[in-house]
């Protein structure tokens, strides 16, 4: 089943939950801080598994693209890393508006 990519924000307590059994979790701080997440990259029964997005910094543009990373704009935007997607539910996410 064909499904569009979105931007979400996961609830960090959410977050804070699954990092007791998986310490690869990305933090994510308080409401405004929150970081964003790109998928869905894939679905099983009722969790949507997301992966992270990091902002930009100085060592993706030395990186090279892998199974786990792969840079956005050559890592001018950031990356994206799959090594650490996450299972969620629709009701641990809110939708990116990104107007």
């Amino acid at each position: 089943m064909y499904k569009k990519f979105k931007i979400v924000k996961v609830d960090s307590k959410y977050c804070n939950y699954l990092r007791k059994f998986d310490n690869k979790v990305v933090y994510n701080a308080g409401k405004k801080d929150l970081r964003p997440f790109i998928g869905v990259l894939f679905t099983i029964e009722n969790c949507e598994y997301f992966a992270p997005l990091s902002s930009p910094k100085l060592k993706h543009k030395l990186l090279k693209n892998t199974l786990d990373l792969v840079k956005i704009c050559n890592g001018k935007y950031g990356v994206v890393n799959f090594n650490n997607m996450i299972p969620v539910t629709s009701c641990n996410y809110t939708v990116f508006d990104l107007n």
